[in-house]
């Protein structure tokens, strides 16, 4: 249970939190925002004061907590945040990451799956917003534990306050708020919470960083001047974020089926910290890759942009293509998934294109995967008016297609169904990519 509070901590005030959450105005009337709630006190703080912020606009909170079924108290501890938020009329949910357990960085895939399904739960549930109760203290750790792992600019600049994801927002209005206040908003209400034992765990990176905190406080580096360097850093990552939107306004050409167009020449003018993002960006949009590539492989690829790229070129799941002066750059087809679809699901396939069927699909069941050669040379066989698509040869294996036992039953971008296909339609494939070629935050999650 909850530790006393320091007695010079005070509880933050409903228009203090009033304040904070203007920052991500404008909201639709009567908001209705999820909050991810482990039971510490932090994101039961948050619930609380969202909670009260949401209804003197007609809107509500759902709480969503994630039992990764990794400790054996973990399904207890979810019904103890039901048993605290339902008499202050929040809405709780229980999410439960099923299936087996990695071995080996648990943390890491557990923080993943949380993720990803506080993401699954909102867009099911037709929520735009997301609420994480980071605070002061985790960015001044985030800063330093990112430091210690040689961190360049993007990962210095820590977490961001909203973080622009393919299906919502996500928000975290307490990172300039000390963690000792939000125990006191608690205190004040006359609420206990829950302590995790792994803050406790020597094991963590960051359970060891925070016992240096008062040490490093001695030598100036506080939590407040630690979050404000990363504040600085943010700054300055958003000026440069700025610089690649602009670039990449004028040097690329993105197509909804997934592929681009790219003007080199602006590309190699730009100073080379803008043109690597731009190029970095670029692939990672068209790979759906969730992480750039590996810095020294991506300097190489922007040298041989830079001096004029003669040859085809891969990295980042992309290939590279030099056409009449531009370069097309296309999705590798080769380690595209291919997994079964369940008509009425949503997917999002390959972190680049959102997917769903409807009808009753076949009786040999439906698949989603890439094209590929021998897929373009069938639907040319039923199809050969097919072979005059605009969409460029090399981007054609890695598109989208359904297969069930008979072969191809449908390729939504070159709007060819085979007869006898089953009754099931496509009811929207859309490039969604895990990041776009210009978010207007840089999603720092």
């Amino acid at each position: 249970m909850a530790a006393p509070c320091p007695l010079a901590a005070s509880p933050l005030k409903e228009a203090e939190f009033a304040r904070l959450m203007g920052a991500f105005a404008p909201f639709g009337p009567a908001p209705r925002i999820a909050v991810g709630v482990s039971g510490g006190a932090d994101s039961l703080a948050l619930s609380l004061l969202l909670h009260r912020w949401a209804s003197r606009r007609g809107g509500a909170v759902v709480a969503l907590t994630v039992d990764h079924g990794l400790r054996p108290d973990a399904a207890a501890e979810a019904a103890s945040v039901t048993r605290t938020l339902k008499p202050l009329g929040v809405e709780h949910r229980v999410l439960r990451w099923r299936g087996a357990k990695p071995a080996a960085n648990v943390q890491a895939a557990a923080r993943q799956a949380r993720y990803g399904l506080l993401r699954d739960w909102c867009a099911r549930n037709g929520i735009l917003h997301l609420a994480m109760a980071h605070h002061l203290d985790d960015q001044a750790e985030t800063l330093l534990l990112r430091l210690g792992r040689g961190s360049g600019l993007d990962g210095l600049a820590a977490m961001a306050p909203v973080s622009e994801l393919p299906e919502l927002r996500l928000l975290r209005p307490l990172l300039s708020v000390p963690k000792a206040r939000l125990e006191a908003t608690l205190t004040a209400r006359g609420l206990t919470w829950i302590e995790d034992p792994t803050n406790r765990d020597p094991a963590h990176a960051r359970t060891r960083l925070r016992a240096l905190m008062p040490a490093l406080a001695g030598e100036g580096l506080t939590v407040e001047r630690l979050a404000a360097a990363a504040g600085h850093l943010h700054r300055a990552r958003g000026a440069l974020d700025m610089a690649v939107a602009r670039l990449l306004v004028g040097a690329v050409a993105l197509h909804p089926a997934g592929f681009a167009w790219l003007d080199p020449g602006p590309l190699a003018a730009a100073p080379a910290e803008v043109g690597l993002r731009a190029l970095a960006r670029l692939l990672m949009t068209v790979g759906g890759r969730e992480y750039t590539p590996r810095l020294e492989r991506l300097e190489r690829l922007y040298e041989r942009v830079s001096e004029g790229l003669e040859r085809g070129a891969t990295l980042g799941g992309c290939r590279l293509v030099p056409r009449r002066g531009r370069l097309l750059v296309v999705r590798e087809p080769a380690g595209v998934e291919t997994c079964p679809v369940r008509p009425g699901a949503r997917v999002l396939w390959d972190g680049r294109f959102e997917i769903t069927v409807r009808g009753r699909g076949t009786r040999s069941g439906l698949t989603l995967g890439p094209l590929g050669r021998d897929g373009w040379a069938e639907v040319c066989a039923a199809m050969p008016e097919l072979r005059r698509t605009p969409i460029p040869a090399p981007a054609r294996p890695a598109l989208p297609s359904l297969r069930d036992a008979a072969g191809v039953a449908a390729v939504p971008h070159l709007a060819y169904r085979r007869g006898g296909g089953g009754t099931f339609t496509v009811g929207r494939c859309g490039f969604a990519p895990n990041h776009g070629l210009a978010d207007r935050v840089f999603t720092v999650a």
